[in-house]
């Protein structure tokens, strides 16, 4: 039998990894085509707001019909809300960098500044149409069907606890991931992809379509990513909105795409890893607040650490795309 600080701990750390993984999946789709999108964590804003947005009105909808909420609509409204906006985020990004060939890394940060700002404005905006006391907002009616477990998740013992105590998003997250694994690594599409993320010009000359290539993986990565935003709310949070409420969340998604090698199936254990040792501090005593930030570092020294062992080795398999980040100027090929 294990212990209960066990369980708990790897519950912990599954919950908060799972923004993690959807973050980190995206931006790896997003990467193999070439597309280096370090606007993730404002997407994870985005699709997080957008969804808390869909969430709100439907909710005031119910209050002013007198109706009960409908478990459909109750995750239908959020969810397709959070996918407009972090597809909206998208194509900002694809316009800018794709269309126009702007450089991708400053892109990329500001768009994470926009989607930040963006989530902080409308949030601020909803606490002052609810008048709240608190500068948040609570949606606990929508809410309530994105945390449900699953229902044998009590009768199965420490077994249960550990694997079906949590909401569908977070086992949404990993079959997006094995899908994405298995898109890149064992169908043609995963293959023109690639091309297209290893060398545009020879993928252009064979035919495959650079510039859709590139969209597609972009668009689609950025609903994943924005599908983390929607979690940490609407699950971890249970459905409470704060303004910078995600922390570092953003940035440790893009890490972890490094220390999963850009595969999205190593991003599953690398995700529980990294809400473990974000979280790690919380089950030692006695640490002082600044051993507490100290010991939130330990998923950035793993990354670096992995970072520097794959540089060492050198495995092509294990590089990221040879021309992520570089614009594809077709007149040049």
């Amino acid at each position: 039998m294990l212990s209960s600080t066990v369980i708990a701990f790897f519950q912990r750390a599954v919950v908060q990894g799972i923004p993690l993984l959807y973050g980190s999946t995206g931006e790896i789709l997003t990467e193999k085509s070439g597309n280096l999108n370090l606007g993730i964590p404002g997407i994870m804003y985005m699709g997080g707001i957008s969804g808390v947005i869909g969430a709100f009105l439907y909710e005031n909808s119910l209050k002013a019909s007198g109706a009960a909420a409908n478990a459909f609509l109750a995750i239908f409204i959020p969810l397709i809300s959070s996918i407009i906006g972090s597809l909206l985020a998208g194509l900002i990004y694809c316009f800018l960098t794709v269309t126009l060939r702007a450089n991708q890394n400053v892109t990329g940060l500001a768009l994470t500044t926009f989607g930040v700002g963006f989530g902080n404005f409308f949030g601020a905006s909803l606490v002052k149409i609810t008048k709240s006391d608190i500068p948040s907002v609570a949606l606990s009616t929508t809410s309530a069907f994105f945390t449900k477990k699953l229902p044998f998740a009590g009768t199965t013992g420490w077994f249960g606890k550990m694997f079906f105590s949590y909401g569908f998003l977070a086992y949404l997250a990993i079959i997006i991931a094995i899908i994405c694994a298995i898109f890149l690594k064992r169908t043609r599409g995963g293959l023109h992809l690639r091309a297209v993320g290893e060398n545009p010009a020879t993928a252009d000359a064979a035919g495959i379509n650079v510039n859709r290539s590139k969209y597609l993986a972009t668009c689609v990565g950025s609903v994943i990513a924005g599908l983390g935003g929607l979690y940490y709310v609407m699950d971890y949070a249970n459905g409470v909105w704060s303004n910078e409420g995600f922390g570092d969340r953003g940035w440790l998604a893009i890490a972890l795409v490094i220390f999963a090698i850009w595969r999205p199936n190593l991003g599953i254990l690398g995700s529980i890893l990294f809400g473990g040792l974000y979280i790690v501090f919380l089950f030692i005593n006695g640490l002082s607040l600044r051993s507490q930030e100290l010991f939130k570092m330990l998923p950035y020294l793993v990354t670096i650490i992995v970072l520097v062992a794959v540089s060492v080795r050198k495995k092509k398999e294990n590089q990221p795309p040879a021309s992520l980040g570089l614009s594809y100027f077709r007149e040049d090929r």
